[in-house]
């Protein structure tokens, strides 16, 4: 966290979220500018704004609690924002790592890739994103064709959690790259703990600046998959 830590983020937080519902795009603006006049950060407003906001559209949608039509107002409004505040990230020179970075297939979960996505870009990594909905011999056929030292599955649903588990275990069957390392993190990864060890992912990360702390650091143990336990936390969240 940078030298605006004490910025008030809870409550720029609960200004913003209503005007992004009712898809009001001159104050969202506004707001925005306001915020990032005010001395805060690129990388602190979408780790401290923006991902909460992400993870609240998801939590009211699922809830019930917005209607669709407010849901897709604030998701799309939100991802233009991204747009527009990551070209303002710091970027770090190229540190010769890739990542392979696929997500959920709804447009909230999307939204929440692109910010990790983004993230990893600015601080070094080259970043493969394809998002949503990409089938697992695809993805496959992509770490085999790349090569990538990491593959990161972030802003996932609880209804992806089986496929997840799934693609994880044919990485480590097929074993062509013996040093790729698996990457989870944030949607479901948050709400289930226990879940990414579960599954086999060697790291696990809750936000986007988190995930760029978590590859950053030595190589991980792998975790073993199949078990029990690993089995019930899957069951109970799917």
């Amino acid at each position: 966290m940078s030298a605006t830590h004490t910025v008030n983020f809870e409550a720029i937080t609960e200004i913003l979220l209503p005007s992004l519902l009712q898809g009001d795009r001159a104050t969202v603006r506004s707001l925005v500018s306001r915020t990032l006049g005010s001395g805060v950060s690129a990388e602190d407003f979408i780790e401290c704004v923006a991902w909460p906001i992400h993870e609240s559209l998801h939590k009211l949608h699922r809830g019930d609690q917005i209607e669709r039509l407010s849901f897709n107002y604030a998701t799309r409004l939100l991802r233009t924002v991204v747009d527009q505040v990551q070209l303002s990230y710091e970027r770090a020179d190229r540190n010769g790592k890739t990542v392979a970075l696929f997500c959920g297939q709804g447009e909230n979960e999307d939204l929440g890739g692109q910010m990790a996505a983004d993230m990893l870009d600015a601080a070094g990594y080259d970043v493969l994103f394809a998002g949503g909905g990409v089938a697992h011999d695809e993805i496959l056929e992509e770490t085999h064709r790349r090569s990538p030292d990491f593959l990161v599955l972030f802003a996932s649903s609880a209804s992806d959690a089986p496929g997840i588990r799934a693609l994880i275990d044919q990485v480590r069957e097929i074993n062509a790259h013996p040093n790729l390392e698996v990457a989870v993190g944030g949607g479901v990864f948050n709400r289930a703990e226990g879940l990414a060890e579960a599954i086999g992912a060697t790291r696990v990360a809750r936000t986007p600046q988190d995930l760029v702390q978590v590859l950053a650091a030595p190589a991980a143990k792998a975790q073993a998959t199949g078990s029990r336990k690993g089995t019930a936390r899957l069951r109970a969240v799917a």
